[in-house]
């Protein structure tokens, strides 16, 4: 398959910051909780109010970050929409299963069952926009959307499709937060979400929670944020290694002296922190390592914030501190290698470049 580039053309982001704006990235508030929520845009302005009285809240998310990626992107009904997610929609799965052990499985409003199916987040955005092309979800935890994002790089590449709509959604209400913390998820004290990264000295992060959506085409125009060079997800439950990184990057002609930041999913929590710095402990690249979660707190997608919050910095010119692990910010990035994975057995390696074209 021809490696031939992608291009995101438009992004919408709600998260526990400012939604729907690039300032989410350069001036993001600070919290001292393990569990913030997200901050909710005015609905009334994308949703009739009759049909949202219907929604739960991540269902209103996925529509509202989609149409602000698709308006970005220019397109009214995209070749493809492809969604990852952890959870699927907690809220509309604990309504119903209460609602059945409530009523000993008796007269159950079919409502919040079809609403808690993982499928609902990219088939209610499908009818909202009336799009009636290739529909699918991904569920692989913490690369649900590198898995959903791969799937679209392939189908273009693959000349099936010219672009899509690439989408990570994930809710934590009460319950399934106190669930999470039983697993010990969340530390007990979190004294700043901005500067989770020094808490590392134990286990668990804070939960957040968002949606993010991505116009990815094959075609370049003006607007366009940035471009994904290479994607390459693999599982391996033993880890990668450095090799298997440096392999990535000579596939594309590129080492580490030509990546501006190393994104990975550090949060704060012991055990997860450990595997990105022993991955790049070496001391030429260990001063590029970055960091987005300070910013989205941990949810099975934030990942897609991550692709959301690089694509922003390389459209702009520039990558703030608070996404450096050693403070500087960096000035005229132009190439952002972006690393993820889950519980150290899925791993997902993706370059994003400025667009030059």
């Amino acid at each position: 398959m021809k490696r031939t580039p992608i291009y995101i053309n438009g992004i919408g982001l709600i998260s526990i910051q400012k939604p729907l704006s690039d300032d989410v990235i350069y001036n993001p508030e600070d919290f001292s909780s393990n569990y913030v929520k997200c901050q909710e845009p005015d609905y009334k302005q994308y949703i009739n109010a009759g049909t949202a009285r219907r929604m739960s809240p991540i269902i209103k998310r996925s529509i509202v970050t989609s149409k602000t990626a698709l308006k970005n992107a220019n397109i009214d009904i995209p070749d493809a929409i492809i969604s990852g997610t952890g959870l699927g929609c907690a809220t509309d799965t604990e309504k119903f299963l209460t609602s059945m052990v409530e009523n000993n499985e008796e007269f159950l409003s079919p409502t919040a069952f079809i609403h808690s199916t993982h499928n609902t987040l990219s088939s209610q955005v499908a009818i909202d926009i009336n799009c009636k092309n290739y529909n699918n979800t991904f569920m692989q935890k913490g690369v649900s959307f590198e898995h959903a994002l791969l799937d679209a790089v392939c189908m273009i590449r693959n000349n099936e499709i010219n672009n899509a709509l690439v989408m990570g959604n994930d809710e934590f209400n009460e319950k399934f937060h106190k669930l999470y913390d039983n697993l010990k998820f969340w530390k007990t004290n979190v004294e700043s979400t901005l500067n989770i990264a020094k808490q590392n000295d134990s286990y668990g992060s804070f939960a957040g929670e968002g949606s993010s959506a991505l116009v990815v085409t094959n075609r370049f125009n003006e607007k366009s944020y940035a471009k994904i060079t290479d994607l390459k997800v693999t599982y391996n439950c033993k880890g990668i290694d450095i090799d298997f990184v440096e392999n990535f990057l000579a596939e594309n002609n590129l080492n580490f002296s030509n990546i501006d930041l190393i994104l990975t999913g550090i949060d704060g929590d012991k055990e997860n922190d450990l595997i990105y710095s022993n991955l790049f402990n070496n001391s030429e690249i260990s001063n590029k390592i970055g960091l987005y979660r300070n910013l989205s707190g941990y949810y099975y997608t934030s990942s897609g914030f991550g692709f959301g919050a690089a694509t922003i910095c390389l459209k702009n010119g520039l990558i703030p501190k608070h996404l450096t692990l050693n403070g500087k910010e960096i000035k005229n990035p132009e190439n952002i290698l972006f690393y993820n994975h889950s519980d150290n057995k899925q791993h997902a390696l993706s370059i994003i470049s400025k667009c030059t074209d």
